[in-house]
């Protein structure tokens, strides 16, 4: 071999042998997953819907998240391992857009390094973020995202970042089902649901399965729609019981207005995205009567939990208006973190998540809260009876 041929092999086989040790830096250096947490603060991310069609869960979510932080700061914060730190909220507005929230969601936890993040609030948003955290291992707690598969991976095993604090819309839509048959006796039922969302469409096809009447007829609305009249005239005419109207409060209070100015008076159930006090708003308080929603935080079962009583109180005093339940859901979630923080001595966010997944028998507003092998919280579930526009009744579902 010539020397010039010499050269040259040696030269790769220094380079080959750079390279490796590169590769090796770069190896130890991704092998320490998630945001590490340093300082006397823990950063908590907040990507909700501030703005856009989902703006009033998200507003009712953010004030939840605030209090339950300025609640733990003023009581010296969370205990990591014996050492105190001070809750840092990093507020961002997903726009109630999926492509927004997924950019959130990498400004967390990327440029601010957050070692949790609560939201968003709804499904599509939340699943939007996933792909991020998820490459981030920093943990996320949904306040309300409710789709079956929200928590799941394509092959049917757990996202391991991924937790939430309501449950699953296939149990929100049996227990609806169930409440029409036991307490409505409602036989001849019409469905009419929000097929923009997997929401809408999720609560629907539960409500189907497990509700023995008969479906008379079932429709589909799409958010942003104003005009409920055509299809709710035929329901009219085909001699229902009552409707399962599952989505959100900016179609179902027009839908219960409309309903009752054409004369039909059957009871309206829908889900917990009726449980906001915009829904009375757009219907009208005189329209308001016979409605009937799943959720999984009534104020009035609430009196028998000591823990929701000074949560409600607290709220009323702070925001001058009854605890809705989103706040409530909210609040949960950032005491959920809390919990893992202790549970697991570090704030860490892998170790978060690690904690998030153990959480047992968790005392809080919306009831005790055991997260299962999927990342969803066992708790109970309440539906809630309006009558001119106010919470006239509550039936607490075992």
């Amino acid at each position: 071999m010539k020397k010039s041929m010499v050269k040259k092999v040696l030269n790769m086989a220094a380079i080959v042998m750079t390279a490796g040790i590169f590769a090796g830096c770069s190896t130890a250096k991704t092998a320490t997953k998630g945001n590490q947490t340093t300082g006397n603060t823990i950063k908590i991310g907040v990507n909700m819907e501030l703005s856009g069609a989902a703006a009033g869960y998200g507003n009712s979510q953010k004030q939840g998240i605030q209090m339950a932080a300025d609640e733990i700061n003023q009581n010296g914060g969370i205990n990591v391992n014996g050492k105190k730190k001070k809750i840092k909220l990093i507020i961002r507005d997903n726009k109630t857009s999926t492509n927004t929230s997924a950019s959130v969601a990498a400004q967390l936890v990327n440029n601010d390094k957050v070692a949790a993040i609560v939201g968003p609030a709804t499904t599509n948003a939340g699943t939007a973020e996933i792909p991020n955290i998820t490459k981030a291992a920093v943990p996320s707690v949904s306040p309300s995202a409710t789709d079956p598969n929200y928590t799941l991976q394509k092959n049917g095993k757990v996202q391991p970042y991924v937790f939430r604090a309501c449950y699953q819309n296939n149990f929100q839509g049996s227990t609806a089902a169930k409440f029409m048959t036991n307490t409505l006796k409602a036989k001849r039922v019409a469905v009419y649901a929000d097929n923009s969302s997997d929401y809408g469409t999720g609560l629907a096809k539960a409500f189907k399965k497990a509700y023995t009447g008969k479906i008379v007829d079932s429709q589909f609305f799409t958010a942003g729609d104003k005009d409920f009249n055509a299809v709710l005239t035929s329901f009219k005419s085909k001699k229902i019981d009552a409707i399962y109207a599952p989505g959100y409060y900016t179609e179902l209070g027009l839908i219960i207005k409309q309903a009752r100015q054409a004369g039909i008076n059957v009871p309206i159930v829908g889900s917990d995205g009726m449980a906001d006090p915009k829904l009375v708003q757009i219907a009208g308080d005189q329209n308001a009567s016979k409605i009937y929603y799943t959720t999984p935080f009534s104020t009035r079962v609430a009196k028998d939990n000591p823990t929701a009583v000074k949560f409600m109180n607290k709220y009323q005093a702070r925001y001058h208006q009854e605890a809705p339940t989103f706040s409530a859901l909210a609040y949960d979630s950032v005491y959920m973190i809390k919990q893992a923080i202790e549970n697991e001595k570090s704030a860490d966010s892998v170790k978060i998540a690690k904690g998030l997944a153990k959480i047992k028998n968790f005392d809080g507003v919306t009831g005790k809260i055991t997260m299962n092998k999927n990342h969803d919280p066992e708790k109970p579930i309440a539906i809630e009876q309006l009558t001119d526009g106010k919470v006239s009744n509550s039936f607490n579902i075992k």
